[in-house]
């Protein structure tokens, strides 16, 4: 299958290792990858801040973009989530309702893409470390994502999946909020990372890098030894990425 990564703004601007460790997993089950270098935003900072029209601008790029493609892929579930909105976003104007809502029909957050459409759980991974799934708010809320990524952990040899009794609960992240509410935001993080700690864990992993890039800033003003990774970087480079991530400046 040929798949097009819709690489989404956080992963180009501030984690590409996470974009390479996508194509990566993509092309171990099996897929041609190719990047369209037109994509930018989906629109969801925008959408969800009120500015609609703005995020129509950007989201009418992506889908001039991506629209062609077998199949879009990305390392997001809230970017995945965000074209599911367009219907919503482009409810005044049935053209671009009618292609955004096509965009979102072959657009699919990497774990469940790997899982449910591909049937494709082992990846020849190894990973000897205690490691807690964060279910991200849009992942786990609008699209559902809970079994797939376990299934992909699962299947990672030497690692261990610890449930957090936290793992449902939001990181504080929410794009703006996290600005706009910053002590409620760092609280809220400090609680999950509290527990993880208390867990003995060794990486906490999910399919955002907001949520990552939220728990992974505090684990290091903390001093954590806990690392924050995204589970295509964990699955992808295993021990070399950890040790990529150890040596990392504190932001």
């Amino acid at each position: 299958m040929r798949v097009s990564l819709f690489v989404t703004c956080l992963v180009d601007q501030l984690r590409p290792e996470v974009g390479l460790a996508t194509a990566e997993l993509l092309e171990r089950a099996g897929c041609s990858v190719e990047f369209d270098p037109r994509q930018t935003c989906c629109g969801q900072p925008a959408f969800n801040s009120g500015y609609r029209s703005e995020a129509r601008a950007v989201a009418r790029t992506l889908i001039e973009a991506l629209e062609g493609a077998e199949a879009v892929v990305t390392p997001s579930g809230s970017c995945c989530a965000m074209t599911r909105r367009y219907r919503e976003l482009f409810a005044g104007e049935p053209e671009w309702r009618a292609r955004g809502e096509a965009l979102a029909a072959k657009t699919f957050e990497l774990a469940a893409f790997l899982v449910d459409r591909l049937e494709v759980t082992a990846l020849g991974a190894r990973v000897a470390q205690r490691v807690s799934w964060h279910d991200s708010c849009h992942g786990l809320r609008e699209l559902g994502l809970r079994a797939a990524p376990r299934a992909l952990l699962a299947r990672v040899a030497g690692l261990e999946l610890v449930e957090a009794g936290l793992r449902e609960e939001c990181c504080g992240f929410g794009g703006t909020f996290a600005v706009k509410h910053d002590a409620i935001s760092v609280a809220m993080a400090d609680r999950k990372i509290d527990e993880l700690e208390s867990l003995g864990i060794d990486v906490v992993t999910g399919a955002d890098l907001s949520c990552l890039m939220q728990l992974g800033g505090r684990l290091e003003r903390r001093g954590s030894r806990i690392r924050a990774l995204h589970f295509a970087e964990l699955i992808a480079g295993g021990l070399p990425a950890l040790a990529a991530a150890a040596e990392e400046p504190a932001r």
